[in-house]
């Protein structure tokens, strides 16, 4: 294994008795902040959990940042923050104090805990509030006095988990920005598991994408992206008898309504569009060249694996191919 990459796994399993949580995962994640995605079951927290040395794996094998999974999870977790989804904090203890004592859990000696508590409660901008209990706190405020406790000891790689879920638009701003800002002005690594791909795209360059255990994608955004160059058309009257003429034609359609996405085989497509219209009779009010979001692609992919969703909301509470995509085969093949 590399030392280039935070992460690097090979053919890594977790199984509990006849559930395979993970299955023969191997994947490279580089410096920087990668986006964790999949819908529930996935493997997502398993995963975290494996890189964390919670838990033991079945077989294979991993590292992060040089170390190995199976025997050196003491030092991993000591050269990492995590930001857990679940409620982690005491409600009894003060702001202040409660950052502190997860500095001292990680050997830090209680002066320099405190020290550093003061800091990082400034930086999430809970500098005012760091003597309130948290039990009075928002939403928004127990996620900032969370991400102070995973950065305390400044570690080199940060991994969240739903960091911006429930949130109000502010609070979430700044969540992201903070990330952002770890990311970009402090030099540190990034994993961050989301369902809000917005979130996910405003923070991340790349994306490490799991489903039932087992990687389907990996790679930078916008490489992904180009497993499929859509034309966006806007229809009015015999949609249908449109849709199934290009199907026919032996083009990929995507459909809401009123509103097709057309996989773009090439310049003649545009054209193929047109004489599809005039033949079914419908009437062609807008067409364009799609810029593809995380969402599209996400749906894209896990159409391809026999999901039939409109939004990733439904999966989670969820063309060319490229050569830079590092995904299985079965998923290059099916953009071909």
């Amino acid at each position: 294994m590399s030392d280039q990459f935070v992460i690097e796994t090979n053919d890594l399993v977790k199984s509990y008795g006849p559930h395979i949580a993970l299955d023969s995962l191997s994947l490279k994640v580089k410096a920087g902040a990668t986006g964790l995605l999949g819908p529930n079951g996935a493997g997502k927290s398993t995963m975290i959990k494996t890189l964390l040395g919670l838990i033991g794996v079945t077989s294979g094998e991993g590292k992060v940042l040089g170390f190995n999974i199976r025997t050196e999870g003491e030092n991993i977790r000591s050269k990492i923050g995590y930001l857990p989804e679940y409620d982690c904090l005491n409600p009894g203890l003060d702001a202040i104090h409660q950052v502190a004592y997860s500095g001292e859990l990680i050997g830090m000696n209680p002066t320099s805990a405190m020290q550093r508590a003061h800091e990082v409660l400034e930086y999430v901008g809970l500098r005012d509030q760091r003597y309130r209990k948290i039990e009075t706190f928002s939403t928004g405020m127990v996620q900032a006095t969370k991400l102070a406790c995973s950065i305390i000891h400044d570690p080199e790689l940060l991994i969240t988990d739903e960091p911006s879920n429930g949130l109000d638009s502010r609070a979430r701003e700044f969540m992201l920005k903070t990330l952002q800002q770890i990311v970009g002005e402090g030099g540190r690594s990034l994993l961050m598991a989301s369902h809000l791909m917005d979130d996910v795209e405003k923070v991340c360059d790349r994306i490490v994408m799991l489903h039932k255990g087992r990687l389907i994608a990996q790679g930078r955004i916008e490489d992904l992206k180009s497993i499929d160059q859509e034309i966006e058309i806007h229809v009015w009257g015999h949609a249908s008898e449109l849709e199934r003429e290009l199907q026919n034609s032996g083009y990929e359609v995507r459909r809401t309504g009123r509103v097709m996405r057309v996989v773009r085989q090439d310049e003649s497509t545009y054209a193929a569009i047109i004489e599809s219209a005039a033949k079914s009779g419908a009437q062609l009010r807008r067409m364009n060249d799609h810029e593809p979001s995380l969402e599209d692609l996400f749906l894209v992919i896990m159409e391809r694996l026999g999901y039939s969703v409109k939004s990733s909301a439904e999966l989670f509470h969820f063309g060319p191919s490229s050569s830079k995509v590092d995904a299985p085969s079965e998923l290059k093949e099916v953009g071909r």
